[in-house]
């Protein structure tokens, strides 16, 4: 009996040893894995936020917003696109980066114009050219306070936030008679062609000759036809002679109504045409105009100015255009004391000094009209000779 627990006794000592064994194997053969932070992946950065949508056109905050109405299309689209280029052309030469230029069609529709123009950002309006266009514009500039510089020269429409840079006829009128005047002439007649614009220039004729202390002996009106013209001229004949006799038509009349002038009596009397004859590039190949003479702008740096334009846009410009070219160096000159996005300050344009230009010096009166320095040139061998220079300032 002792033997056989010995025997139970030993059994269960190596099954307890062989279990022991095996828990040591199990262990030895186990690997204990240390616990440290995964490797870190790539960032994970928010999307930025959408812009805020805001009603309503983009706007510039780094530019003087400018309108040009001038007509691109029909019957006056070349001067308006002459125009046009020219203050491109003022841009490039000045090198300005403030204005931002931006050019529309009145011949679409004036008054549709001026309010695109406006609702685009335009602060001011340079145009329209012509006084219809004026009068259409004007209504919907004063509401949003835009300020107004027009080409046109009709007086009528100045004031009221529009201001004129156009030639105006009076004044031509005025300089001419003064310088006639000055050369010992004291008795006018005048042939003067119907219509608004010469009503207008024979109410400036009649006061610069009484200014001047001279007399007009005879005025008359015609029709532009052969008949009506002779009749006036043979009119103007049997009021006796006179000293000079003033031509209220463009050039290219006035070259086919002197000889009628003649015939009809005037034989020795001196010409003078108004600054409509400064648009006329063949004013000097008209012999029956040699010895007239006619107040208009300096032409000393208008031609400079033409040969840049034609190297440029590979035509020659209409003589209006300057007033484009002009106009743009007014604005820069203005725009030093104009923030960007206020109101254009309209009472730096009542400047007292005056501004300068391709047309030479120029400012405006209180009715809005620009006040011009011109000069008195005469047809003479082919070309126009200046024989009284403008002021160079006033």
């Amino acid at each position: 009996m002792a033997e056989g627990a010995s025997k139970e006794q030993r059994l269960l000592g190596l099954r307890r040893v062989a279990m022991l064994a095996v828990a040591i194997f199990v262990s030895a053969c186990s690997t204990v894995v240390p616990r440290t932070a995964p490797p870190p992946g790539p960032a994970v950065v928010a999307p930025p936020p959408e812009p805020a949508v805001v009603a309503g056109l983009p706007t510039d905050s780094d530019h003087h917003m400018v309108a040009l109405l001038v007509p691109l299309t029909g019957a006056n689209g070349a001067v308006g696109r002459s125009i046009a280029n020219a203050t491109q052309l003022a841009l490039l030469d000045t090198n300005n980066s403030v204005l931002r230029i931006t050019t529309y069609d009145t011949a679409l529709g004036a008054a549709a114009a001026a309010q695109k123009a406006i609702d685009e950002g335009a602060r001011l309006i340079l145009g329209p050219l012509l006084a219809e266009d004026v009068r259409a514009v004007l209504p919907i500039a004063k509401r949003a306070g835009v300020t107004v510089i027009s080409f046109s020269n009709d007086s009528s429409i100045a004031g009221s936030g529009a201001y004129l840079m156009g030639y105006s006829p009076g004044q031509s009128i005025e300089r001419v008679v003064e310088y006639a005047r000055s050369q010992g002439i004291t008795t006018y007649g005048g042939l003067v062609a119907n219509g608004i614009y010469g009503q207008r220039a024979s109410t400036s004729f009649l006061r610069a000759v009484e200014d001047n202390k001279g007399q007009v002996i005879s005025l008359q009106p015609y029709d532009r036809s052969v008949a009506s013209i002779t009749a006036a001229a043979a009119r103007l004949g049997k009021s006796g002679p006179v000293g000079a006799v003033l031509i209220v038509d463009d050039a290219a009349a006035a070259a086919g109504i002197v000889p009628l002038m003649r015939k009809g009596g005037q034989t020795g009397a001196r010409v003078l045409g108004t600054e409509r004859w400064n648009n006329d590039t063949a004013i000097g190949g008209r012999p029956a105009l040699n010895g007239a003479w006619f107040a208009s702008v300096s032409d000393a740096l208008y031609r400079q100015y033409a040969v840049k334009y034609r190297a440029r846009f590979g035509a020659g410009p209409y003589r209006l255009s300057s007033m484009g070219y002009d106009s743009v160096l007014l604005t820069i000159r203005i725009a030093r004391d104009w923030p960007v996005g206020r109101p254009f300050p309209e009472s730096r344009l009542r400047d007292s000094g005056g501004f300068a230009g391709i047309d030479g010096a120029f400012r405006f009166g209180s009715n809005g009209v620009a006040e011009r320095a011109l000069e008195v040139q005469e047809v003479r061998g082919g070309t126009t000779v200046t024989v009284s220079p403008a002021p160079s300032s006033f």
